[in-house]
């Protein structure tokens, strides 16, 4: 049996101590926060304690003794000479960080800064003297044994660039079984679908690769103890009282999404609290409450990841936004307050005219929307005078497979990733254009410019008379006309070598069996190049002839329209999420619906005594009044009793399906599960069962 050495012995406590120090983090801002419950103080001396003595085994000497000091100011908070404050926290934080400066210097293979050198010790960093002199070395601490360092439990540690090779043999595996079935039948004449053992092997291989993408997800609350401590020391700095709540941490994405994201949303949470949250005295001057309130709420819809930064704030002045933009050249007397937000997404546009240590930086929410657009993801924004402020980041769960519709153009074949797909269907050309020019189709009541997929990618191959398919990006729709449909499926998408130019409308490359190369293709980036090389196109215009929409409605489930003759059908959806509540609305707005909002079952009963209406969509966890209350409260009440009940929930398990159910909803999403055109169907039933 080998004996460690010291390289591989600071290794391991480097490893240890990364987990340590982050979970100290975290205990410290719920001591904050919350106060002591009984056994915070006394498990961040044990994080301490352990630290302290796995530094001194590793010969980190340094480390052991500032890691000594830290735990006798927690002695003295322990045994109540020290009362918790805001002070201290300050001085137990910074230590932290010390801590974590120092073995990283340590692990890195230079020697570790000196606590007592170039850094305030421990007690020179309590601040007005309130923690007084720090405790000697023979301070009790014998009743609090050391908690030895738990065995892994089966968790391993491995390096991310060795997941990603696994992934990638397993899809180089997967394209190898199918270019077998494709010889079987192109040289033997065997159908391999027929053969047991060739299907066994691509059902293993599918699950292998599933399993393998899994061990690349994490849950979103890897990184937010960071953000509510970014919120944390800004707060303090700026003199600002500020609530940090969470929701929908355990929201698991690929790690690679979550990396390329985390600096995006860490200046969010900056930005909400430098522009967005205002002082004390100026929120009790407009009548609101001391203390404001930065939330941040993540949720899976389908395939993708919706995490939401909210504040309650001033919110945008869009008057300001304005002048700026006015300032750099561009016209917006033609513009909305909404389109007006956009446009602080633009390089040089801020959301205030006050420059601060944190806003003068140079970097704006330019930087963020280009990196979470590189996660082939979106950025939107919402906000109200006086109430506040919300930024939406939508991004797809995994960056290493997407589904995809699959197509051919000009001879070639392209993937679209499915999420940004609406609908595909036929359509007959009749007469009228769009204001560039081109074509147009009525999707959901709104007109569509249509575009060939071949000539917007600068492909010859004369002009397509196949299907359309019309693709979304955060703000527009375009339809894209192609020679044929070829299917959908997962794909194992790589990144383009960084030595060939950028291609704006291309996401990234895979592999087909047969060995060619397939472009998946970028829709924000596609719709872009399309919108300006529209300009000199053909008016023409084109009318839906055969239905194959994947998110569109049969017509005898459309509901009623305005201009249509028939009123329009009432939906209440009830969500305490504002995100869920705004996107649920949205969609069924588009689709031709009144609807009407409510926050949690007591308002949606208040709601629903003013009007009824011919549909309630709602969630399950709210405060006040949950959905399976509100649904019993519903069935009870008899002018209400016969309204159908749809429920969205993120919880999975069958009991609480039953219980929905049980308690007399008509029909129960998974939120997991959620896409436009599953939502739209089963609203389309439920209403005309009940008509």
């Amino acid at each position: 049996m080998s004996i460690l050495g010291m390289d591989q012995i600071r290794a391991l406590f480097a490893q240890e101590a990364e987990v340590r120090l982050a979970d100290l983090d975290r205990l410290l801002l719920q001591l904050e926060q919350h106060g002591d419950d009984g056994t915070l103080i006394r498990s961040i001396f044990r994080e301490l304690h352990t630290l302290k003595g796995s530094a001194a085994v590793a010969g980190l000497d340094d480390v052991s003794r500032l890691a000594h000091e830290l735990e006798e100011l927690v002695v003295e908070l322990r045994s109540g000479a020290l009362a918790v404050s805001p002070a201290i926290i300050d001085t137990l934080l910074a230590g932290a960080d010390q801590l974590g400066r120092a073995i990283s210097g340590e692990s890195a293979g230079g020697p570790a800064a000196s606590p007592a050198g170039a850094e305030p010790t421990v007690a020179e960093l309590v601040i007005d003297g309130k923690a007084g002199a720090v405790a000697g070395a023979d301070s009790p601490t014998h009743d609090v044994q050391s908690t030895p360092v738990p065995e892994p439990g089966g968790v391993v540690m491995v390096q991310m660039e060795r997941l990603d090779e696994l992934v990638r043999l397993i899809g180089e595996s997967a394209s190898a079984h199918l270019r077998m079935g494709r010889m079987l039948m192109e040289k033997f004449g065997v159908d391999p679908t027929l053969n047991a053992e060739f299907n066994e092997l691509s059902r293993t291989l599918n699950e292998l690769q599933e399993r393998a993408m899994r061990t690349r997800m994490v849950p979103l609350s890897t990184i937010t103890d960071r953000l509510q401590r970014a919120v944390r020391d800004l707060a303090r700095e700026q003199g600002k009282t500020i609530r940090w709540d969470v929701r929908g941490a355990d929201t698991e994405l690929d790690r690679g999404v979550l990396v390329a994201l985390s600096d995006s949303l860490l200046h969010l949470v900056r930005n909400a609290v430098d522009h967005g949250i205002e002082s004390d005295a100026v929120r009790v001057a407009a009548g609101k409450p001391v203390g404001g309130t930065i939330r941040l709420h993540a949720m899976q819809l389908g395939s993708e990841v919706i995490v939401a930064i909210t504040d309650d704030g001033n919110g945008i002045d869009t008057t300001q936004v304005r002048a700026q933009a006015e300032g750099h050249g561009i016209d917006t007397s033609r513009l909305s307050d909404e389109d007006v937000l956009q446009l602080i997404f633009r390089a040089g546009l801020s959301t205030t005219t006050f420059v601060t240590d944190l806003s003068g930086r140079g970097v704006g929410l330019d930087v963020v929307r280009t990196s979470v657009e590189a996660a082939h993801g979106r950025v939107e924004v919402r906000s109200e005078t006086g109430r506040g402020t919300e930024f939406r980041v939508i991004v797809p769960i995994t960056l290493a497979v997407l589904r995809c519709l699959l197509v051919e153009s000009g001879g070639q074949r392209f993937a679209l990733p499915f999420h940004r797909v609406v609908l595909s269907q036929r359509f007959d050309q009749s007469g009228q254009s769009s204001a560039e020019g081109l074509p147009v189709i009525w999707v959901e009541e709104q007109p569509v410019p249509v575009s060939d997929l071949a000539g917007a990618l600068g492909i010859d191959g004369g002009p397509a008379d196949g299907p359309i398919v019309v693709l979304a990006d955060t703000a527009r729709r375009h339809g894209f006309r192609v020679d044929r449909l070829v299917g959908q499926r997962d794909v194992v998408i790589k990144g383009l070598s960084s030595l060939l130019p950028h291609l704006p409308a291309v996401a990234g490359a895979s592999v087909e069996p047969d060995g060619s190369i397939l472009l998946v293709l970028d829709p924000p980036g596609l719709i872009q190049r399309a919108r300006q090389g529209a300009r000199g196109a053909a008016p023409v215009q084109v009318t839906p002839a055969t239905s194959q929409a994947r998110h569109a409605a049969t017509p005898a489930d459309a509901p009623p329209t305005e201009g249509s003759g028939a009123p329009l059908q009432r939906i209440l959806v009830v969500d305490d999420a504002l995100t869920i509540r705004e996107l649920q609305r949205s969609i069924l707005e588009r689709a031709g619906f009144q609807v009407r909002l409510a926050v949690d079952g007591l308002d949606a009963l208040a709601k629903l005594a003013e009007e009824p209406s011919e549909l309630i969509l709602t969630d399950i966890e709210m405060p006040l009044m949950d959905g399976f209350a509100l649904t019993e409260a519903v069935r009870a009440a008899p002018g209400l009793t016969n309204i159908p009940i749809l429920i969205l929930s993120s919880r999975s398990s069958e009991a609480d399906r039953q219980r929905g159910l049980e308690a007399g909803a008509d029909g129960f999403i998974l939120k997991s599960g959620f896409d436009e055109g599953a939502l739209l169907v089963a609203v389309n039933r439920l209403i005309g069962a009940h008509r």
